[in-house]
């Protein structure tokens, strides 16, 4: 395979996870976090990063906005649950681990 045909498909498959993840709001960033160690905002700061070094002028606010498909607040308030005891215990604890 070409690296422009794998750049291509690389991109594609970026742009389906980004819209799954758009679509399935019921999913919190805590549980990916949890699970994957990656959440919509590690990915907004990615493209960010990505971004800036290809010399394109971009902030976290930008970048989030993409990966979101609407600016971060917006989903918050419409999506955005508060984490439980339980998922912040999870999350700690896979923290430690890493230490």
């Amino acid at each position: 395979m070409d690296k422009s045909t794998q750049t291509q498909l690389e991109a594609a498959a970026f742009r389906r996870l980004v819209s799954h993840l758009q679509k399935n709001t019921d999913v919190q960033n805590i549980e990916l976090m949890i699970l994957a160690d990656f959440c919509r905002n590690c990915l907004a700061k990615w493209y960010m990063a990505e971004a800036i070094e290809q010399g394109i002028a971009m902030d976290y606010e930008q970048a989030r906005e993409i990966i979101y498909g609407m600016p971060y607040k917006e989903w918050k308030d419409k999506f955005q649950t508060e984490a439980t005891a339980e998922q912040l215990a999870a999350f700690d604890c896979k923290q430690q681990a890493k230490l």
